[in-house]
């Protein structure tokens, strides 16, 4: 006798063992417990650099991409 043919020879208990295991995991699922997410302060780096006279591509070309190199912040 094959583990199948017991559930196939009788419908009706394979039906409401079908539905008894779902009843249980829909009640589990509403009893699990659920904690909140912890409070994070993500950190933050805020870097100012100036250079009287140059125009904002100057800056991006020069000044800019020296900070970044420097800081590692190109693999951001």
């Amino acid at each position: 006798m094959n583990f199948s043919s017991i559930f196939i020879a009788r419908p009706v208990a394979t039906t409401l063992l079908t539905l008894g295991l779902a009843l249980a995991g829909i009640l589990a699922y509403i009893k699990l417990p659920v904690s909140p997410l912890p409070q994070v302060d993500i950190p933050t780096i805020s870097v100012q650099a100036t250079m009287p006279g140059a125009s904002p591509d100057t800056m991006a070309a020069t000044v800019a991409a020296r900070a970044a190199a420097r800081s590692g912040a190109e693999a951001l």
